[in-house]
């Protein structure tokens, strides 16, 4: 563990968007539906702008970084064969000689699920520095605003693929929402990322329990009531009593 932590932060980001421009090159050829893997980078060209340009004010931890890039590299496989035709069963029969499908009782394609999984699980850390290290929210906080920003997040995506299916309609709608006749897909999905988000500051909380000296202070101070005066039509009052003390 020593000897990743002589690799400066930002290095270690260049050479994982390397390893990742590499599976992004493979896989931009001849994807199965070329619109909907167009579609499917947008967020993911967003996300790598957002992370170069913090990079150098704001660079995340390489375990972040690592866990930031392995989704990514999942979402990329999804977006090159369309999430519902991701073929697992096949590369899973070849190599053991069934199919995963058949060994745990799955009867659709649950690729898009693993990766709604994966959100949650992969990102809820690296969501978690950021609340952390800008927000201060330490303690009780900072476990439950990452849940709550994953889930959150998980809504408004299955928000935006709504609208998206809505606007283009048609193969490529289908193919961008990917539900498969599944009523219940973005109810399912949303579930999985919470799911996901929950192991992962479950796992985190566990962890710091256990090296973190001050961690029972720190949860309690973190619950402490640090305005006591209510807010609402009270501290509009009060505003309206400085401004016009001002003047």
């Amino acid at each position: 563990m020593k000897w990743i932590r002589t690799i400066p932060h930002q290095s270690y980001f260049l050479f994982l968007t390397a390893l990742f421009c590499i599976e992004f090159a493979v896989l931009a050829v001849s994807p199965l539906h070329r619109t909907d893997w167009m579609l499917e980078n947008v967020l993911v060209l967003v996300f790598f702008v957002f992370l170069f340009w913090s990079a150098g004010k704001f660079p995340f931890s390489r375990i972040s970084y690592t866990l930031i890039f392995i989704f990514l590299g999942i979402h990329e496989i999804g977006a090159h064969y369309t999430y519902s035709e991701v073929p697992y069963d096949a590369w899973f029969q070849a190599a053991f000689g069934t199919t995963f499908n058949e060994l745990v009782g799955w009867e659709r394609n649950n690729f898009d699920r693993i990766v709604h999984f994966s959100y949650g699980l992969l990102l809820a850390y690296p969501i978690r520095e950021i609340y952390f290290r800008i927000a201060n929210a330490d303690g009780f906080w900072g476990y439950f605003l990452p849940l709550d920003f994953a889930m959150s997040t998980s809504m408004l995506y299955e928000l935006i693929e709504w609208a998206a299916a809505e606007v283009f309609g048609g193969e490529l709608g289908a193919a961008y929402l990917g539900t498969q006749g599944d009523v219940w897909d973005a109810h399912k999905d949303m579930l999985l990322a919470s799911l996901g988000a929950l192991i992962a500051m479950g796992l985190t909380m566990g962890l710091n329990m256990r090296l973190q000296k001050d961690f029972a202070r720190e949860w309690s101070r973190s619950l402490d009531i640090k305005h006591p005066e209510p807010l609402g039509e009270d501290e509009i009052a009060r505003m309206l009593e400085d401004d016009g003390g001002k003047k």
